[in-house]
């Protein structure tokens, strides 16, 4: 294979940039970024594996699910956490998590307000200065850079005062879902056990990608740019990777991700990124990168621990290498509380469905458990973000319920009855039972 034979716009897929990306590794040409070889080559040799078999129907070691309050007082998440609100998921191994519980968005419109919008952070909230941050851009991506040294500043203000743009996108934890492993297929569930609040849709306002590097003076030759948080060091299993970073092709880079310092027309909240975040449409959070402080334009490619020990597919049905994920899948929700009483009368059931591939085509519910109906759009939902809906429902008469909804995208992919196991329990895009009672 000739590594070169691919062009950015291929790389934008995320099977073909894997392959492409690790042909080059092993061919001495891509970097790894605080990572040894040894490491990689046990990463990619199948240590993530290891917890392919590790039984059925276990829980060993899963953070537990505790009311907001406990957290949120002087916890690594700054804003306030409502229990009726969040669910607030607290471990030492997985930094700070706050899941939205969807009924909030019940009456609220097609955007997350701040205050309700999930967080998931690798380690916690920084405190940081607009007035004395800069934005560092560097590398050998840059022309003029025969190395990583020469670098090029941007202050909160340059950015300011450059062309804006706004994109309403979603923001979506990779393991959004995750419990549904455990509660839906009995498979082992270890890591932050979401239900479906670690996804937030909103109007994010900043600069293009492309006009920052433009100005940086972007070479012909750049291959990845790797975004950079201002967090603290990622420590885990004794080893510390140091701040969140993770690579993307140039491609994606210049085409839709932007560098927002406003979220739903006010400058960023600090557990959301203040001062800059990295929106990368449809790809999974942690592309997303928080409180940028570096970006590192690359034309060697990259890899990082973000993209090769984390944020990969390992598992039976998967290549011993892995498969790395950005794209987000299909998912639905209904905008319901967990195991919700409802009237024995009439009711509107009203939800969302989302997916990275695109705008969703129409979303199905079930409520016998046999038949699906279509769901009515309540507008026609935007690439990156969701669709609302509903369907009116009468249930026959008191009793236990389990109501379902799956959606289908515009290339044709649909939400599965069941999904195939992997170690980190990453991206579950199968159809979720929702239970209600009806009284």
């Amino acid at each position: 294979m000739d590594y070169d034979d691919f062009t950015g716009d291929d790389l934008r897929d995320e099977g073909v940039y894997d392959s492409v990306r690790f042909g080059q590794w092993r061919a001495g040409r891509a970097r790894t970024d605080g990572l040894s070889r040894r490491a990689l080559l046990r990463a990619f040799g199948g240590a993530g594996l290891a917890l392919a078999g590790a039984g059925q129907a276990a829980r060993g070691g899963q953070p537990s699910r505790v009311a907001a309050g406990q957290a949120s007082a002087a916890g690594p998440i700054l804003k306030p956490l409502p229990p009726q609100w969040f669910y607030v998921y607290e471990s030492a191994t997985i930094g700070a998590n706050a899941e939205m519980r969807w009924e909030v968005m019940k009456d609220k419109g097609y955007l997350v307000p701040a205050e309700n919008f999930y967080v998931r952070d690798h380690t916690s909230t920084p405190l940081i200065d607009a007035r004395t941050w800069q934005l560092k851009v560097f590398g050998s991506g840059l022309r003029g850079a025969p190395g990583i040294g020469s670098a090029v500043t941007f202050s909160y203000e340059d950015l300011l005062g450059m062309p804006s743009v706004t994109v309403t996108s979603f923001i979506e934890c990779a393991g959004n879902a995750r419990e549904f492993f455990w509660l839906q297929q009995g498979d082992t569930v270890t890591s932050v056990p979401w239900l479906l609040g670690g996804i937030g849709v909103a109007e994010w306002r900043g600069v293009r990608l492309a006009d920052v590097l433009d100005r940086a003076g972007l070479a012909p030759d750049a291959a990845d740019v790797m975004p950079q948080g201002l967090d603290p060091d990622y420590v885990t299993g004794g080893v510390d990777y140091g701040h969140v970073r993770r690579p993307v092709p140039i491609a994606k880079a210049l085409d839709d991700v932007i560098l927002a310092y406003e979220m739903n027309g006010r400058p960023l909240l600090p557990d959301h990124g203040f001062p800059l975040r990295f929106i990368c449409p449809s790809w999974i959070g942690v592309a997303n990168v928080k409180w940028v402080g570096q970006i590192e334009v690359s034309a060697t490619p990259l890899f990082s621990y973000w993209n090769t020990l984390a944020y990969r597919l390992f598992g039976p049905t998967y290549p011993a290498a892995g498969t790395l994920i950005t794209r987000q899948v299909v998912k639905s929700s209904f905008e319901l509380e967990w195991n919700a009483t409802l009237p024995a009368r009439p009711s509107l059931l009203t939800g969302r469905s989302w997916s990275g591939n695109g705008r969703i085509a129409y979303t199905e519910v079930s409520t016998d458990g046999q038949t699906w109906q279509r769901a009515r759009p309540r507008d026609r939902g935007l690439p990156h973000a969701w669709q609302r809906w509903e369907i009116p429902w009468q249930p026959p008469g008191p009793g236990a319920y389990t109501l379902r909804a799956r959606a289908t995208d515009v290339t044709g992919a649909t939400q599965p009855a069941t999904v195939p196991f992997n170690t980190r329990e990453y991206l579950f895009d199968g159809i979720v039972d929702h239970h209600v009672t009806v009284t």
